[in-house]
């Protein structure tokens, strides 16, 4: 499923403009935060590990990393997971709303598009597969099968492999996906009071994810002033690609008709696909050998 995923991104947009890699670093951070809350309303922390994973917007990691973890709540996380992605059009824009202004949304970013060389787009999966490998051991398989899709798609050598990767084969694999995280939702494990409370914690990660992104691209824009960048392409840094992009784009255009803000927000939320699994290995790496 990652190569799949993988084969269907594009990162020309993020490496115009690097400075929104931090966009999907910061709008991780609700990840952690909800494993906090989860702790403190008593989950085990192996399983408030996982729970907070539901914040990486990334149903694929959130299910390796509560079955890597043995969490006893695989299946109410993979609900909560899949169901808040498919409600970013309905979360993001509350959140987004909470907590910018008229003037924010409003914000313009004129975007000059800048050929990007077909030697970087190969080395570019290569060198993020090295450094996630330094920073976090344990994503390597995460970031290494997204990064191998999209090295077979940049390519351009081997166009079959990566057109049955972007449809038979991601379409395959989430049918048996679904079909197996379906035989660990028994009745008696899954309608419990727990499940309502990871819901509610999933529903929060989100919530959090796009307010940190939102924040910190407003801490940036005081740091650097003379290049801002719109609060809510901040938003866009979690990993739901591409739906978070086009909330981002048609806020902005509520806020300012002549305002086009997708290809920034793109590149936010290519960086929260790789950010997420990063994320992911990370939790896998000081979790998974916990007594």
């Amino acid at each position: 499923l990652f190569i799949g995923i993988g084969a269907m991104i594009d990162f020309g947009p993020l490496l115009a403009n690097p400075r929104l890699f931090l966009c999907g670093a910061a709008a991780q951070a609700g990840i952690f935060l909800t494993v906090i809350l989860a702790v403190l309303l008593g989950f085990d922390l192996k399983d408030a590990a996982s729970i907070g994973m539901i914040g990486a917007a990334d149903g694929p990691t959130s299910l390796l990393v509560s079955q890597t973890l043995r969490s006893s709540y695989v299946g109410a996380i993979a609900v909560a997971a899949y169901s808040y992605m498919a409600l970013v059009p309905i979360i993001q824009p509350a959140a987004i709303k909470l907590v910018t202004t008229q003037k924010d949304r409003s914000l313009g970013m004129s975007y000059q598009p800048q050929g990007v060389s077909r030697r970087t787009r190969i080395c570019f999966p290569i060198l993020v597969t090295a450094a996630a490998g330094l920073v976090a051991p344990a994503s390597v398989a995460l970031v290494g099968f997204l990064m191998f899709g999209n090295l077979i798609r940049e390519s351009g050598v081997l166009p079959a492999l990566t057109s049955t990767a972007q449809r038979e084969l991601a379409n395959l694999v989430t049918l048996l996906l679904g079909l197996t995280i379906s035989f660990s939702m028994q009745a008696d494990r899954f309608i419990r009071l727990e499940t309502l409370m990871i819901l509610v914690l999933g529903l929060t990660a989100f919530v959090l994810d796009s307010v940190a992104g939102v924040l910190f691209v407003k801490l940036l824009n005081l740091v650097s002033p003379r290049h801002p960048i719109n609060p809510m392409v901040g938003a866009a840094g979690i990993s739901a690609f591409p739906m978070s992009a086009r909330v981002v784009e048609k806020l902005g255009q509520e806020a300012d008709p002549r305002n086009h803000l997708l290809m920034h927000a793109i590149a936010a939320n290519v960086s929260g696909q790789i950010a997420s699994v990063v994320a992911g290995g990370v939790v896998l790496q000081y979790f998974a050998n916990l007594g």
